[in-house]
């Protein structure tokens, strides 16, 4: 089996050593000190530098087969044509950037650069015995994710599509009108809601305050939207829905929106995982990703 290396940057800089699809010992979570520059502040080879210094302290000397990273954005080949959450990563060949680091610090393994949704994803199949199928995840947190396993040819910048016509719709981090991350991400909704936490807006939900009553159920008819979206252009099956704010979904309410968008019997097989958010998921679905990349 191989021993790969995987690194996410979902919540924290997260890195792991993965042998075939377990992780080996605990993960291993950077923790910034005072003098540590944040990592919105760092240029691209100043975060290639951090990244390479934990995978040396994951691999303890031991030689690893494959590295594989997760980052937020539209990854092409190791390259970062977008990143709204890394913005200095805009442009930067992380992949060229990362691999010179790591040589620096004697490692020679090949490194591969993927869409942190993506990785999830495919962690996701390794842990839940889905490898051999088709599956996709959303992700509810700061920003809305969308991942797919086995990888596919595309954007897959699914938090970004289209789910309201209302020009008012204007959350979104990306500037975008009508966005999903628009209604479901954090940061809209805490722009949404200048007098209220996310939080705070599902908690007054439950005791009937009306503004917030009508906003979960634009939460969810926005998410169903999405996922009718990917069920017409890809089929059904199954999706996992993740992220610290996967707590406040309500799969029956999810389930009744879409049933009312889907309609075509031969797209209803479709079914919903809700997943703890976790570190070791992303962590194992990059190195998985990395391992079956070296391989081919």
């Amino acid at each position: 089996m191989a021993r790969t290396i995987g690194i996410t940057t979902a919540d924290d800089i997260a890195t792991g050593l993965v042998d075939g699809h377990e992780l080996v010992g605990k993960l291993r979570i950077y923790e910034q000190g005072p003098e540590d520059e944040p990592l919105l502040s760092l240029p691209p080879d100043g975060i290639a530098q951090r990244f390479a210094q934990e995978i040396q302290a994951a691999a303890a000397g031991q030689p690893v087969d494959a590295i594989g990273v997760g980052l937020p954005g539209i990854i092409n080949c190791g390259f970062v044509e977008e990143s709204p959450n890394l913005r200095q990563l805009k442009g930067a060949h992380m992949q060229d950037l990362l691999a010179v680091a790591l040589r620096d610090c004697g490692i020679t393994a090949p490194v591969y650069v993927y869409n942190d949704a993506d990785v999830l994803a495919a962690g996701l199949a390794a842990t839940h015995g889905n490898l051999d199928r088709f599956i996709r995840v959303w992700t509810l947190g700061n920003g809305i994710g969308f991942g797919v396993y086995p990888r596919r040819e595309g954007v897959w910048e699914g938090g970004h599509v289209v789910v309201s016509l209302d020009p008012r719709e204007r959350y979104c981090g990306c500037g975008g009108v009508g966005h999903l991350e628009g209604i479901m991400g954090q940061r809209a909704m805490r722009l949404r809601f200048l007098d209220l936490e996310p939080d705070e807006v599902f908690e007054n939900a439950q005791k009937r305050d009306q503004r917030c009553v009508e906003f979960v159920k634009l939460w969810h008819r926005a998410l169903a939207a999405a996922t009718a979206n990917s069920i017409h252009l890809a089929g059904p099956g199954k999706f996992f829905i993740s992220g610290f704010n996967a707590k406040h979904l309500d799969v029956n309410l999810l389930h009744q929106y879409l049933h009312e968008m889907v309609k075509m019997s031969p797209l209803q097989s479709y079914v919903f995982d809700v997943v703890p958010s976790s570190d070791v998921n992303g962590v194992i679905g990059a190195a998985v990703s990395a391992g079956q990349n070296a391989a081919a």
